[in-house]
């Protein structure tokens, strides 16, 4: 056996463990998607509806994640004239402790905060989505590749000429006579 075929061989086998880690992606991307879309479903999380987007309708995906995280940022600096947690804690030191504004600018500083919370973990389904469907295309990749090498390996091996190419090739010359 030479060792171009088996140079041949090391393709083929290279194209299966392709095609595995490929399966084996799109079955992780696939998971992680239905995991975060079961998460945000059972949130039962309703996009308002003064949203720019998908106003009235359910946080199921990364499109309406986002959205969500849109209006409770409107939301939130609507709510402190259009400060931001920094700002407000800046605010906070401009005036006396105990005082009915320094209260207020801390009910206002606290409720940035949760937006910010609340923000935070959509947009990290948003990513966890991303990165899922990044998952599931180099899954695909794989494949595709896997599928080049193996229809690679068979075709040089099956054009290599054998040992027993020149005999049979002298029988055929001989039979025509």
């Amino acid at each position: 056996m030479s060792a171009v075929v088996r140079s041949f061989k090391a393709t083929k086998v290279l194209g299966v463990i392709l095609l595995a880690f490929g399966i084996a992606f799109i079955a992780a991307g696939a998971t992680t998607w239905g995991m975060v879309s079961s998460q945000l479903n059972d949130e039962n999380i309703t996009i308002p509806g003064d949203a720019r987007w998908f106003a009235g309708e359910e946080v199921r995906g990364p499109l309406t994640a986002y959205a969500q995280a849109d209006v409770i940022n409107e939301h939130a600096l609507a709510g402190t004239e259009g400060r931001t947690y920094a700002e407000l804690g800046s605010a906070m030191r401009d005036v006396e402790p105990g005082t009915a504004e320094h209260e207020e600018l801390q009910a206002q500083r606290d409720s940035v905060m949760n937006a910010s919370f609340l923000r935070a973990s959509l947009f990290t389904s948003v990513l966890a989505y991303g990165v899922s469907a990044l998952v599931i295309g180099l899954g695909v990749v794989f494949i595709v590749v896997a599928w080049g090498m193996r229809r690679i390996g068979f075709a040089l091996v099956a054009n290599e000429p054998t040992r027993a190419a020149p005999a049979a090739k002298e029988r055929e010359t001989e039979l025509s006579k």
